[in-house]
């Protein structure tokens, strides 16, 4: 992890306080502050304020949120030519919230080449989310080809924003057509944007693009009077489109 901030200040956060200093005070590199933990509390504390956590094993939590910001508006999603026939010939068969775990360590394994080949998903890492999950607000995308786990991705549900996380594919476009496939849903259910942090090639083929700080952060406090869909997403964004009437959100 790049770290050229050693001329800014990084806050340091006290365990017994989940607040944070104002995500504009972050360093050039998007660095805001370390320390704190992984609690499910801190966790959607920080999602809801435009904060995430990402940091090597045996160092701190470090808690970024960077400038600009690649987001996906699920109105503006490209699907490519390429990826057409997959859907036509329903090459791959999608699930939510069946195998939170599994897709999380999948994601945990998978080879990252700008990380040296590591994880950022460490044990603690994953018991938050997996506490998320739980709890109804961390959602796994699971992709299978005859009945084996190929790919996925997950992510946190707050409001209207989606805040994905990780994926990862073992079969070419794997994760590609998961992405499609929630992305689509969510569109249908009125979500707004999807928060993918830090712009790739695979996303930005999808219609990602990067905004300023300032346009996502007010994208969320316009999301703080909106209600939240917790609970197994298996459940309920199986749901055919007619039936989205008769989802209920909750406010958190």
């Amino acid at each position: 992890m790049n770290d050229n901030s050693h001329k800014h200040q990084v806050f340091w956060l006290s365990e017994n306080n989940l607040s944070f200093p104002h995500p504009e005070l972050a360093s050039p590199d998007g660095i805001l502050a370390a320390g704190g933990d992984l609690s499910p509390e801190r966790l959607l504390f920080a999602y809801k304020n435009g904060i995430f956590p990402w940091f090597n094993p045996n160092d701190p939590i470090i808690w970024w949120s960077p400038d600009p910001r690649f987001v996906l508006f699920p109105d503006e999603l490209r699907v490519s030519k390429s990826m057409r026939p997959y859907f036509n010939q329903k090459k791959f068969e999608v699930t939510i919230d069946t195998d939170f775990t599994a897709v999380i360590e999948a994601c945990a394994q998978a080879y990252r080449a700008g990380q040296g080949g590591g994880t950022w998903i460490t044990e603690g890492m994953k018991t938050g989310y997996i506490e998320l999950h739980k709890r109804g607000f961390a959602h796994s995308i699971e992709v299978r080809k005859d009945g084996e786990l190929v790919g996925g991705l997950y992510g946190i549900a707050i409001g209207k924003c989606f805040y994905g996380e990780s994926m990862f594919s073992h079969v070419s476009n794997a994760s590609k057509f998961g992405f499609i496939t929630i992305c689509r849903r969510l569109e249908e259910l009125g979500f707004w944007m999807i928060d993918c942090q830090q712009p790739t090639q695979h996303l930005e083929s999808l219609g990602g693009v990067n905004i300023p700080r300032k346009d996502f952060l007010k994208i969320l406090k316009q999301n703080e009077t909106e209600n939240t869909l917790v609970g197994n997403w298996g459940e309920i964004l199986t749901k055919s489109p007619e039936d989205s009437d008769s989802i209920s959100f909750v406010q958190i």
